[in-house]
């Protein structure tokens, strides 16, 4: 539960790589997320190549710390494993996002979530720039590193926010 509640968006980094195995570990922490209908839509672009990083920082208007930081995670989704003619993939997308921010903090990393669905020039660029085929739909951005910054939890509990049994 810690975690969860100490959990901030940290967007300076130490110029320290992180283990591929951490990284993996990152990563079944997205793929342990809830999925409706289990179908888990979900793809993932581990991005190190700090050229590449530095275009992200480009493309991205919040994501100049994608020049910075040693890792980032590309969520996408995958239609084709969608069987929903609604959009579920972004849900199912969104809780394998805030697997990886939770486990992040679990394990003394930082990261922070860069929005990219559903900004069509944002999604436009990161397709071309990683030549995702038609079916893949980039979703998240998440810069990943030793953070080099501690911004003190807050709490966010707002009992005027909760009602019971009806509004």
């Amino acid at each position: 539960m810690n975690a969860i509640f100490e959990r901030r968006s940290i967007r300076k980094y130490e110029d320290k790589p992180v283990p591929t195995d951490t990284i993996e570990t990152l990563l079944k922490a997205a793929m342990a997320a809830p999925s409706a209908q289990n179908q888990r839509p979900w793809k993932f672009l581990v991005v190190d190549d700090r050229d590449t990083l530095v275009k992200l920082a480009d493309i991205h208007p919040y994501g100049k710390m994608l020049a910075h930081c040693p890792v980032a995670v590309l969520v996408c989704g995958d239609l084709s494993l969608s069987k929903f003619d609604v959009p579920y993939w972004t849900l199912d997308c969104s809780a394998a996002t805030q697997n990886i921010l939770i486990c992040a903090t679990s394990i003394e990393l930082g990261a922070v979530w860069l929005g990219v669905y559903p900004r069509e020039e944002r999604m436009k660029a990161i397709k071309a720039l990683f030549e995702l085929p038609e079916h893949i739909q980039p979703f998240a951005l998440i810069p990943v590193g030793y953070p080099a910054e501690t911004p003190k939890p807050v709490n966010r509990f707002e009992p005027e926010r909760i009602r019971y049994n009806k509004w």
